[in-house]
């Protein structure tokens, strides 16, 4: 585990290093299908010497998308895919698809079908009260999830990554501040993290011992009365006792309320109220401030809360956050994480691994800006490669739920 270029397993597949290319919404699929665009995207990557990339953001149902730009997992999308996972193979990559529902994250203006939350609630982002699903409605996603992993499995990927953080639907289900159900699914901490154990056992079920499982969890949400590390660790204990998965990616902050906590680093203000239509470029501009907050960036920046895991848990660990160069790499891999993943870093240089490899004193010309984050509506990348393609989409106030992974 000393070497984060030596193979390693995860689950029932092998890596030929311990980097993974964090999900990152690409903004390259305006008809929510694959493009050459996106293909390109996650092969320079693989060609630039990761052990896995992560294609996002693949919806589990059409409502479940920050916007009706990017992939739902349905068979349309499954030739496209393939595509992509055999170009990402050539470059000897494994690669993942990150499944899930952005439920309050997800704007139902612009996907014509009303977004989920686990309790009654008014959408920024549409202007109109999501929908509370019932038990049924419940078991319908769940079997969603299992679909979508099947899919997935169809397309040639190597494993699929549920998305549990940043808010979204089943990070909105484990958080007491959006969660004030009184069912099975509300109230005390197990009944939160019930949606979180049941989705994980469907898709285990669905493809476990041929795809390997992971999950994107939220250690904290960043807000006053959110979901804290004690409680996140005690899910993450649940779902190791459960055996559904093979490694959890560690996260935080909320995409609804408390995106920068993901980030780290300076916060894009002006550059979000330039790309956002009007009236919402006002109203950003009024509330900006206040909801893009700015924390200093420092290397391994999630590494304190990530170390609440570690000593609770023996599953594999990924660290994200802050993770640039080869001493960061290896204090992750000393504090025993199996994995580490990388984001923004990777925009700024796709080859960044390779250059690692060939002079270990390398380091990232990431410089932490984030104005890749606006990027979202218009093809996301550095905005420091000008050779990058800008073909725009059409715009909606979709929120900042499509960055949440460039870390």
């Amino acid at each position: 585990m000393n070497d984060v270029f030596a193979p390693a397993r995860l689950g029932p597949i092998a890596l030929r290093n311990r980097v993974i290319k964090a999900a990152t919404f690409e903004g390259r699929t305006p008809d929510a299908l694959v493009t050459d665009e996106l293909i390109e995207f996650h092969r320079e990557v693989a060609a630039g010497g990761v052990g896995m990339t992560t294609v996002a953001y693949c919806a589990v149902a059409p409502g479940g998308r920050t916007d009706r730009h990017q992939i739902w997992m349905r068979p349309d999308a499954v030739p496209g895919l393939r595509r992509l996972t055999e170009a990402v193979h050539g470059e000897g990559a494994a690669v993942s698809a990150q499944i899930g529902h952005a439920g309050p994250v997800a704007n139902a203006a612009s996907n014509r079908v009303p977004a989920l939350a686990p309790s009654r609630m008014f959408s920024p982002l549409s202007m109109r009260m999501m929908r509370t699903p019932d038990e049924n409605g419940i078991r319908e996603l769940v079997a969603a999830h299992a679909d979508a992993a099947k899919l997935a499995e169809a397309s040639g990927f190597d494993a699929v990554e549920i998305h549990f953080g940043h808010n979204y639907l089943v990070s909105s289900f484990l958080s007491p501040k959006l969660n004030r159900r009184t069912d099975r699914y509300g109230g005390s901490l197990a009944n939160r993290a019930r949606l979180a154990r049941e989705i994980a056992a469907a898709v285990r079920q669905a493809v476990g011992g041929r795809l390997a499982v992971t999950a994107k969890l939220n250690m904290e949400d960043g807000v006053r009365g959110g979901l804290t590390v004690p409680e996140s660790v005690q899910v993450a204990a649940w779902l190791e006792a459960d055996g559904t998965l093979d490694a959890l990616e560690l996260t935080a902050g909320s995409s609804l309320l408390n995106p920068m906590l993901l980030f780290h680093g300076a916060a894009p203000r002006r550059s979000f109220g330039d790309v956002l239509p009007v009236p919402a470029r006002w109203g950003f501009r009024m509330v900006g401030k206040a909801f893009l907050k700015e924390y200093p960036y420092q290397e391994a920046y999630l590494l304190e809360r990530a170390r609440h895991f570690r000593r609770e848990l023996t599953m594999p660990l990924v660290l994200l956050g802050g993770i640039t160069n080869l001493d960061t790499m290896r204090l992750a891999m000393a504090e025993g994480f199996e994995f580490v993943a990388m984001g923004r870093a990777l925009l700024r240089e796709p080859n960044l691994l390779q250059r690692i490899r060939s002079d270990a004193t390398t380091r990232s010309a990431c410089v932490h800006c984030n104005e890749c984050m606006p990027t979202i509506y218009t093809c996301t990348r550095c905005v420091f490669r000008p050779d990058q393609p800008r073909e725009p989409v059409e715009l909606t106030m979709s929120g900042i739920g499509g960055t949440e992974a460039q870390v």
